[in-house]
Parts: C-alpha cells; structure tokens; sequence
C-alpha cells in the first residue's frame, strides 16, 4: 500500500479525513453526528481509500497538535476503520449499511458513472432479466462503448427488442429515469457490493498465486517474519501447482482433457516425480509416452516458462472446480472421498 509522505499532495476533503483517523472514534463519532448525510458519505469514502499516511504528514498537518501528533504511528484508512466510525456515530444500521455499499460498489458519483464501471458481463446478465424497455433507458444513459460491450453479451432477439425500444425511446421522463435508478440501486448495486466482500487475505494469497515463485517466497518470508498469523492463512488460501495431488484420478482425467496440451508438458517438466506420475498414471499409455518423449525433446526450459504454465494448469483446474467439473479438496476430513 503506498505511503503519504507529501504534506502538499493531500486534499481539503483528504485532509479532513485525516483529522478524523487521528482522533478516537468516540470522538470521530461526536463530528460525524454533526454532518448531514451527504458529507457523512463523501468523508466516508475517502477514509476507505485514503491508504496510509506518515507520522510526518500528521504532524505537518496538524502542527497545533504537534506533542500530540508527533508519536503517531502511520495512520490507515480502510473499509473497515469506515465502518467502525459509522458504528460509533450510532448511525442506524441501514444507513451504515447503504454508506458502505456506496463504498464497495464501482466507482462513480451518479448511478450511471457507476454502471460505467460494472463489468459488461456481470451488467448484461442483470439486465436480461428485465424488460426490454428498462434495459434500452439504461444503455440511454451509460457511455455508448459500455453499452456495446453489454448487447454483445445478450441474447440476440433479446438485444434487438432492446435496440428497437431504443429507436422508438423518446426523452426519458424525470419520473422514469427516477425509478430505473431506485431499482438499480436496490437490487444491482447493493447485491454486487456485497458480493465484492473480500477477506484481504483472499485478495493477498490470490495475488501471490500470481506471483513468480521466487517474489512470492521472499514476500511470504518477511510476512512470517512479521505477521506469522497473517501469513499462515494466506498460506491456507493459496492454491498453488503442488495442490493438484489432491485431486481424484477422474478429476486429474478431465483436467489433462480441459488443459492446452503445449503448456501441460511444459508445467511437468518443472514438477516433482510425484506430481509427473499422477498425471501419466491418469494417461493411457500412448499418450504418457508420447508426453515424455516431447518433454525430453524441450532440453532445458527457463523457470519462468515452467511457472507460467503450471499456474496456467492451476486457472483451468480453478475454471473447471468453479463450473462444478472438478472437485478439489481442501485437506480436510469433509472433503474425503467416499467410494
């Protein structure tokens, strides 16, 4: 997370928010229940995506305060010091809850710019299912790129209903646009920013997960070195090559079957002898052959290929879990596989 170290380069908004982590959240409490809704959110906000700010800046900024400031450790600004302020200000817990889905939802001040920030994919399956009317006045009003992207990705004599609802569109009443919003609001945005929930340390072990193998175990050391806690789960929560010998042999059949045969020779070549025989024992012969005789032919393969391919291998096993394919136990004696 990068760390404020320029006094200057900070808001009057930011500067505020600052103010705010700087006090305990009796206090904080006491000053949000001075503001009106709408400076509650905006101050909000920012406290969840202000990151971490120097002892120095502090300091700085609140230089009336400097015995006080001085000792400071770095202050951080999260969702979750958000939350914990909101709760002290004894804002009602619907209000809570609506400023931190305004928090967690895609950025954006009006609905629309917020839409503009749904992934096309994600928007299009929403709005499927709505009518074709309700759909043509939200392409209306998003980016006209957007809203390409989110046709393309609907059913086609859907899509045209919607185009043709669109040519017929005259101006949108103010009562109308008022109402699309209200439903978005409620039932879009509020299910997508809880489904944006994330334990950070999902957020680290899926990021490590993509890390070189090498950047990855310096980072995972110093984490254990500072925070063993923190890195134990992260370590819980990785899924890396080596996990692949938990799966079953149907499991290991239909992921040779899913996988791109130039890569899967490539990520054995790198792997244990253990993790070679799963897969050639979930082969048939022919084919087993044929495999080695093509990772004898590669000669010597960077690292860097080896890993790229077995994290290859690891995402289609991750695709093929996710779609119910496959079925990766954990380790745990609820995953055991009873025959």
């Amino acid at each position: 997370m990068r760390v404020r170290e320029d006094y200057r380069s900070l808001s009057g908004p930011e500067k505020a928010a600052v103010l705010i982590l700087s006090l305990s959240e009796e206090q904080a409490s006491k000053i949000f229940g001075l503001m009106d809704d709408e400076e509650i959110l905006e101050l909000s906000q920012i406290i969840a995506t202000l990151g971490r700010i120097s002892p120095s800046v502090v300091e700085r900024l609140f230089i009336d305060f400097a015995e006080q400031m001085s000792s400071t450790n770095a202050l951080v600004g999260s969702q979750d010091s958000t939350e914990r302020l909101l709760l002290k200000a004894g804002l009602s817990d619907d209000k809570i809850e609506s400023i931190m889905e305004e928090i967690r939802g895609p950025a954006g001040r009006t609905m629309w710019e917020k839409l503009g920030n749904v992934n096309e994919d994600i928007l299009a399956n929403f709005l499927q299912k709505e009518y074709p009317q309700t759909v043509a006045v939200v392409l209306s009003k998003i980016s006209t790129d957007h809203a390409a992207r989110v046709l393309g990705q609907m059913p086609e004599v859907f899509a045209v209903e919607v185009i043709q609802r669109m040519l017929r569109m005259e101006t949108v009443q103010k009562e109308i646009l008022d109402e699309v919003e209200k439903t978005l609001r409620k039932e879009f945005m509020s299910n997508l920013a809880r489904t944006q929930r994330r334990d950070s340390h999902e957020v680290v072990a899926e990021i490590f997960n993509n890390m070189e193998r090498s950047v990855e175990a310096r980072f995972m050391e110093e984490l254990e070195r500072a925070v063993p806690e923190s890195a134990e789960k992260i370590r819980s929560l990785m899924f890396t090559f080596e996990d692949l010998s938990k799966l079953d042999p149907a499991s290991v059949q239909t992921l040779i079957r899913a996988a791109d045969k130039e890569k899967l020779p490539i990520a054995l070549k790198g792997a244990t002898e253990s993790m070679r025989d799963l897969f050639f024992s979930n082969m048939s012969e022919r084919a087993a052959k044929i495999m080695k005789e093509d990772m004898a032919a590669m000669g010597p393969v960077r690292l860097k290929d080896v890993e790229e391919a077995q994290q290859y291998i690891v995402n289609v096993a991750k695709d093929l879990e996710a779609r119910g394919e496959i079925v990766i136990a954990s380790g745990s004696t609820q995953d055991e596989m009873i025959y």
